[in-house]
């Protein structure tokens, strides 16, 4: 029997999502990092979908080239954390493992709200350390979360 499929759009409630989106803002206050969260339905492999909506999401754009997608495929239950060159060029190998490993600690037990707003505001903590916020650092992304129909 086929499964039925999940709907990005309304994989998390409003309040989750409005909670979620919180938690970038907050994040966000400690880094000149930009973090995004992107749900689509299936994908095959999520590093290489992920890195095709970093790009069209315009996230390499980031003046420091420090932003941060955090891609999830719900129907796949599949993941990635993916960070830009910036950070990639900076951080120590195994960087974002810690950061995972809390995630699929939560997503094991279907609390997906809570795995992502760990992951996003660890990685809000973490970035703080290579790249802290500087007065007049401005918003360079949107704090909303981004959906696909993969």
């Amino acid at each position: 029997m086929d499964q039925p499929t999940v709907d990005p759009r309304t994989f998390l409630g409003d309040l989750d999502r409005q909670d979620l989106e919180k938690a970038i803002g907050e994040a966000e206050l400690r880094t000149s990092g930009e973090i995004r969260i992107h749900i689509e339905r299936t994908c095959d492999d999520p590093l290489h979908r992920g890195m095709e909506v970093f790009e069209a999401l315009g996230m390499a754009a980031t003046q420091e080239r420090n932003g941060v997608l955090f891609f999830l495929a719900v129907e796949s239950r599949k993941f990635a954390i993916l960070g830009d060159e910036g950070i990639n060029n900076n951080v120590p190998a195994g960087f974002w493992d810690g950061i995972k490993e809390m995630m699929i600690r939560e997503f094991v037990q279907g609390r997906f709200k809570e795995g992502l707003k760990q992951g996003v505001l660890a990685a809000g903590e973490q970035l703080a350390t290579y790249f802290p916020a500087k007065p007049g650092d401005k918003n360079e992304l949107p704090d909303t979360i981004s959906f696909g129909d993969q």
